[in-house]
């Protein structure tokens, strides 16, 4: 994603286009509770996308269970669709994954996924994605 393309909106426009759920995980770094979210079961075919822009960002072949109650990913669809930094909150250091886009929080990245893909688990809050299925359906 080109940095001129980089989208920045008000708080306030933020607030409108956002339901309060995903205004608090997308803009003030919030964390839905595990297995509420819309897709952390989902295994339908599809793209999920930036909740705050539309880009692509995850893709349903790279989505596994990982029995956290959130939705997982091995890999983002393009690694320049995400940007990521250091989260030292609650006395622990993350790594803190953002859309490169918009700077929508989308949750963290962990080195406990599948050995296969690297061993990375992007451990995304449904909250911060929209899901849409081949065919453009939502």
């Amino acid at each position: 994603m080109a940095e001129d393309k980089k989208i920045n909106r008000t708080k306030e426009e933020w607030a409108a286009m956002l339901t309060p759920q995903q205004f608090h995980v997308a803009r003030e770094k919030g964390t839905e509770r595990a297995f509420t979210g819309a897709y952390w079961d989902n295994h339908d075919q599809g793209t999920y996308r930036c909740i705050g822009c539309g880009a692509e960002l995850f893709d349903s072949n790279d989505k596994f269970d990982s029995g956290t109650g959130w939705p997982s990913f091995t890999k983002p669809v393009d690694e320049t669709h995400v940007g990521t930094e250091t989260d030292r909150k609650f006395l622990m250091t993350r790594t803190e994954v953002h859309c490169a886009q918009c700077d929508t929080h989308l949750g963290h990245l962990f080195p406990d996924g599948p050995k296969a893909s690297g061993g990375r688990r992007y451990c995304i809050n449904s909250a911060s994605l929209k899901f849409e299925g081949p065919d453009g359906s939502k």
